[in-house]
């Protein structure tokens, strides 16, 4: 009986195992790298007929990220840090940063936690649902629910390639499970880090589930291995 209790037990272990080896190696390629790694960020937004256009510069290293406006004008000098799970805000009217929520709207669809490196293997519980092709590819649908509540999606539904183990379609999903936003990702640049060429993300999207023209893209320019200071990322720097 024990035998056979094991052997029923294999493949669950088998799935979460891989579940849990495709989020690691998705998540490389969205700049959860143990190397200090840094990239710009322009989010093109299109909401409700309008249009606008932001500019980020971001540093990321570990479970850190420092994110600083460039661009508009008018948003020059915000600075985002991420530490960890948790997220400040700085802008130069400001007297101290102000702690806020990965969660809270960036512009148009993008959260802010949407413009950091991406954690899902730290951050979220998965599962394999199931397999099927996308574009005609093999893809396993791994459901993945929040480990914490201040992180930026309670739960995601999300497309890892077999083949390339690139994530190449999420659903950001309603606690009830219905999906909120559709995010499609794309891999044009490359990234050496450890030794190692990998793809590197080059876009997201990101889409209202109803309303598909409102939708912000996130692209991806010029990422490199550059050594980053941990300074940057406290917050008690900032008031300096």
């Amino acid at each position: 009986m024990k035998f056979l209790i094991l052997l029923l037990a294999i493949p669950f272990y088998a799935k979460a195992d891989l579940a849990s080896d495709l989020l690691k190696a998705s998540d490389r390629a969205r700049g959860s790298v143990k190397d200090g790694v840094q990239w710009n960020a322009v989010i093109a937004t299109e909401e409700n007929g309008e249009s606008s256009t932001r500019e980020f510069n971001i540093k990321a290293k570990g479970d850190d990220a420092y994110v600083e406006a460039t661009k508009p004008a008018k948003n020059k000098g915000e600075v985002y840090i991420f530490n960890d799970r948790n997220m400040w805000f700085f802008k130069p009217s400001l007297k101290k940063p102000v702690s806020i929520s990965a969660r809270q709207k960036l512009t148009g669809q993008a959260a802010n936690g949407d413009i950091a490196s991406t954690h899902y293997a730290r951050d979220y519980s998965a599962v394999i649902e199931k397999t099927e092709n996308l574009n005609g590819e093999k893809m396993h649908v791994l459901m993945l629910t929040a480990k914490s509540k201040n992180l930026t999606y309670d739960k995601i539904r999300y497309w890892i390639s077999d083949k390339t183990k690139l994530a190449m379609k999420a659903e950001f999903l309603t606690l009830q499970g219905k999906p909120f936003k559709v995010g499609l990702l794309k891999y044009g640049n490359t990234l050496t880090a450890g030794g190692e060429t990998f793809p590197f993300i080059s876009e997201l999207a990101i889409a209202d589930a109803k309303f598909q023209n409102n939708k912000s893209t996130i692209t991806y320019k010029a990422p490199k291995v550059t050594q980053v200071s941990n300074s940057i990322f406290n917050v008690n720097n900032l008031t300096r």
